[in-house]
């Protein structure tokens, strides 16, 4: 625990300096502490980025970013330290219950990040794919490897900036950093609701009651927090700032849906939001483009140039037609063996003879009466695809609310047509969730429970090892982690297997795989070394 906290007050540093070089550059005017984190942490990405086409992400990186540390500090400082004492007065005022709840939150948090890693997919490509990032930087053709070190989410690049790989080969938390960004978001938000009465406002203060959700992945670098807590401040920033959208406001949007897509594509539909908002506020904004223009380019041509080194293709996963094959590139067999088990197996759990022997009604009941949590949660999004629209209509009838529920809809069609697991969907299910909750729930009194509440299962999560059995049917993800005193200063290691390897040698290529697989994901993607 005591590691990871340091580890996390570097990050807070680095991102916070660099949060405020960014906001200087593009001239958002930001007054946020934690959208400046935000901004640091995406500008990490993009050096990190860069450097990972030439490099490993390594000691010489660090050094680099030290050198900027330094100069943006030592320059801009009585600027820097009052965004610091901003915000720790903004704390100040919290009430009693809030204060309590996040100092009890961030301990939880720290102490859920210290124990073993439960994400499964941790094991199968987190790891890995920091680890070459770390050793190698951007590999060419390393796709070929393993289809799953071709994804190489911008979450992992951030993560292989901050591991300190080369001191220390434990840490793995920035979810649980990025949790803790969020649930600071959150409480600002519903301390600032209790004297406004803004039910934007109380949505998104709600967000800590999700926690219990967030928790089985904050032990492992999954790109999933980060999606879920941005999605909420975007969805936020549009609720707040559609009728009249600021070029500042509207640029701060442009930035955190580009980290979001660099993060996951699956999240392509929240281009539409900057889309809304321009056709709302064409006559003030349409003018001063030129940054979010300029802006996107460059990180779409990152983001491009990421997948060609990797994977030989402008946009990885893809099934759309490549514009060019280099010799490196994942043949279509390959590509289409993947997209089927992304949807046939992942999203329905069938085999390729029952998929094609179903028609699309068939496939709809059999997604939604899949069991245990895959069910549940499928079911929940289609409830709220339903009473949704009647709970805007009664309780917040505003037209950016709308226009949000209809980019829900738009995702979960287009989840149905590629690979229609939940998890691609949860962002929009927690939100909405929210939402039907802040209808009917709005006095301190009760929210106050609630938040006391949802203490409880956090506190077990952390203590008590539990198995999922009732609720999961992968067999590797039936026991959370839970914390072990042992861990109070340094965190578990990165992995929950003791797995033996044995070299192997084809052609030029050395790389350690597992004696025993257990677990497909596991033997390709062990730490190689060309």
């Amino acid at each position: 625990m005591l590691l990871i906290i340091l580890s996390w007050i570097y990050i807070m540093f680095t991102s916070i300096n660099l949060g405020f070089g960014f906001d200087k550059i593009a001239g958002l005017k930001n007054k946020n502490f934690v959208i400046t984190s935000i901004l640091g942490l995406f500008s990490v990405t993009i050096l990190a980025s860069i450097w990972a086409i030439f490099g490993r992400i390594n000691v010489e990186f660090y050094f680099f970013i030290f050198i900027i540390n330094c100069f943006v500090f030592i320059k801009y400082r009585a600027l820097i330290l009052s965004i610091y004492k901003t915000f720790f007065n903004e704390l100040k005022q919290l009430g009693k219950f809030l204060k309590l709840f996040l100092i009890t939150s961030f301990f939880l948090i720290i102490a859920q990040c210290a124990s073993i890693p439960y994400v499964i997919d941790n094991e199968s490509y987190y790891i890995q794919t920091i680890k070459w990032l770390n050793e190698y930087g951007f590999v060419k053709g390393l796709v070929n490897l393993h289809l799953f070190l071709g994804q190489q989410s911008g979450w992992h690049i951030t993560q292989s900036a901050f591991n300190f790989s080369f001191l220390f080969k434990n840490l793995n938390d920035l979810s649980g950093f990025c949790l803790l960004l969020g649930n600071i978001f959150a409480i600002q938000k519903l301390n600032d609701y209790y004297e406004s009465r803004n039910k934007t406002y109380l949505i998104v203060g709600l967000l800590p009651l999700a926690n219990i959700y967030f928790f089985q992945f904050i032990s492992a670098p999954s790109p999933d927090i980060a999606v879920y807590i941005f999605s909420f401040i975007i969805s936020f920033y549009f609720l707040e700032n559609y009728k009249k959208t600021t070029i500042e406001t509207f640029n701060l949007l442009v930035i955190l849906i580009l980290f979001l897509l660099y993060i996951k594509n699956t999240t392509l539909t929240f281009v539409l939001i900057p889309i809304l908002l321009l056709f709302r506020n064409f006559k003030f904004i349409s003018k001063k483009l030129i940054f979010s223009i300029v802006f996107s380019i460059l990180i779409l041509l990152l983001f491009f140039t990421k997948n060609i080194i990797i994977s030989g293709s402008l946009i990885f996963p893809s099934k759309l037609p490549p514009l060019f094959a280099l010799d490196y590139t994942i043949s279509d067999t390959v590509e289409t063996l993947y997209y089927k088990q992304l949807k046939n197996y992942y999203g329905y759990f069938l085999s390729d003879e029952q998929f094609n022997a179903m028609s699309t009604f068939d496939l709809f009941i059999r997604w939604l009466s899949l069991p245990k949590l895959n069910g549940l949660f499928n079911k929940i999004s289609i409830f709220l695809i339903v009473i949704c629209p009647l709970l805007i209509y009664k309780f917040l009838n505003k037209k950016a609310l709308w226009m949000l529920y209809t980019v829900m809809t738009i995702q979960l069609c287009i989840l149905f047509a590629t690979s229609p697991q939940y998890r691609f969907f949860m962002n929009f299910v927690l939100f909405f969730s929210l939402f039907c909750l802040a209808c009917f729930i709005n006095r301190r009194k009760i929210i106050t429970l609630f938040l006391l509440i949802s203490l409880i299962p956090m506190l077990i999560i952390v203590f008590i090892p539990i198995n999922l059995n009732r609720f999961s049917n992968n067999n590797f993800m039936l026991e959370m982690s839970t914390f072990s005193f042992n861990n109070s200063i340094y965190p578990y290691k990165n992995t929950k297997f003791n797995t033996p390897y044995e070299k192997i040698k084809t052609g030029n290529l050395i790389f350690n795989s597992p004696v025993e697989n257990d677990f497909f994901g596991e033997v390709e993607m062990a730490i190689y070394h060309v």
